[in-house]
């Protein structure tokens, strides 16, 4: 059942982000009057479809190879290979004797419809998700630092400012993803500003760090309870709404931060506390979780700002493109050699795991939206048999007013499909090596 689940994912956000990419370039094709013959939701290898109808002069179908899709643009070497046409005279209403800026526009119109889905999804997101946590209000006590921020350089109650002068509004964009490959953080510290450098190996520090905190959050704020959950350790204890935790086996722990990396520390152990209640100073023993929890929520003591339909649209044009340039980074540091490709690169089982065993919406349309700004990256670098190579020769042609001939672009694509089918081979047999390790 769980593989069924994430195969359900897999194959449902592939299907949408081939639709909307292949539909940039129909649209795009039509505009111009480019004869569209095909559109097809999977491949119809060896001529078997599931589903096939025809309205003018383009047949849509869908078929039985079910990872990808295409759209066969009359005139176009693409991945049909049909060179019985290409030797014909050139038509009007084929792509090849359209002008270079149209046919730029056909092209890129793929990337063009996954960036705005990508961004559409994230400000639907955002919506959904319904406000954000300001980062004046955090910068109310400062941050707390965790032992791998405090390796920085990081202080507990440093105020995050960000890096371009003023800290950013939102708290989550105080340390984008981009940031752990290699940047720096601004922060007030006292009456002195300054930077603190993050080395582009933090994100990998951070993931092989057991104890799951971050480099720095927003737990630098008096541990007050709110409720306690029922039968829960913190109850056995004798912890009551409004108590206020002041130590942990005689350590002073004057933040929420400071609790929670004591309790850390003693997962399955017994800790004695000392609380306020009423103005009286008590002692109080409890036993951890193997997580390090007793069970208590805190009184938050920061107030969330909502979003509106433009700062939803804001943030998430934001979201999208911090996670593009992050994704850029990271295949830039495989291409450099500072990563492993076989460590870096997944194919569609790795993709089908990443979805996870459990249907949760919200994380469907997340883990969707980011392969949608991934798709339209890998689509634009400018290897031949991707829309990147086919702009290569097109931008040479507006350039130079020299068109190249089909029978370049021919050999182009040919090479291109052979690398194609060789990274595929190679995603696929590294998914399988990590299943079997």
């Amino acid at each position: 059942m769980n593989a069924l689940v994430m195969i359900g994912q897999l194959l449902l956000g592939l299907s949408l982000l081939v639709f909307v990419h292949e539909l940039g370039h129909f649209l795009f094709a039509r505009l111009f009057g480019i004869r569209v013959d095909k559109f097809y939701l999977f491949f119809d290898a060896g001529g078997f479809k599931l589903l096939h109808f025809k309205i003018g002069e383009t047949e849509y179908g869908i078929g039985w190879v079910p990872l990808g899709g295409y759209c066969k643009i009359a005139g176009m070497v693409d991945e049909s290979l049909d060179r019985e046409s290409l030797r014909k005279e050139p038509q009007p209403w084929e792509f090849r004797s359209k002008p270079a800026w149209q046919r730029f526009f056909v092209i890129i119109g793929g990337v063009l419809m996954n960036l705005v889905a990508g961004i559409i999804i994230f400000t639907a997101l955002l919506q959904k998700q319904g406000g954000y946590l300001p980062t004046q209000e955090v910068n109310r006590y400062g941050v707390y630092a965790y032992p791998s921020g405090r390796a920085l350089g990081f202080k507990t109650g440093d105020r995050i400012i960000g890096t371009h002068g003023k800290a950013p509004q939102r708290f989550s964009d105080v340390l984008p993803q981009s940031v752990l490959l290699g940047g720096a953080v601004k922060v007030e510290r006292g009456d002195r500003t300054l930077w603190i450098d993050i080395p582009g190996d933090t994100y990998k520090k951070l993931a092989a760090d057991t104890s799951g905190f971050p480099l720095f959050d927003i737990s630098n704020y008096p541990t007050v309870v709110k409720n306690v959950a029922e039968e829960s350790a913190a109850e056995r204890a004798g912890l009551q709404a409004g108590d206020r935790i002041l130590a942990v086996d005689g350590k002073e722990a004057p933040s929420f931060g400071q609790f929670k990396e004591f309790l850390a520390k003693r997962r399955n152990d017994s800790v004695r506390m000392e609380i306020v209640r009423d103005g009286d100073t008590l002692a109080l023993a409890a036993c951890t979780d193997s997580l390090g929890l007793l069970g208590f929520y805190t009184d938050f003591p920061y107030t969330y700002e909502k979003y509106n339909m433009g700062s939803a649209l804001r943030y998430g044009t934001t979201d999208a493109l911090n996670l593009l340039w992050t994704n850029i980074r990271g295949i830039g540091k495989v291409m450099s050699g500072q990563e492993k490709a076989r460590e870096t690169l997944q194919g569609p089982i790795g993709i089908a795991s990443v979805y996870g065993s459990v249907w949760n919406w919200f994380r469907f349309w997340y883990i969707t939206g980011m392969l949608s700004l991934v798709l339209a990256f890998m689509n634009i670098i400018p290897i031949p048999g991707l829309d990147g190579g086919h702009l290569m020769f097109t931008l040479y042609e507006m350039i130079t007013r020299r068109k190249v001939s089909d029978k370049v672009l021919e050999g182009a694509q040919m090479v291109g499909m052979i690398l194609i089918v060789i990274l595929f081979v190679f995603v696929i047999f590294n998914d399988i090596g990590r299943l079997l390790h």
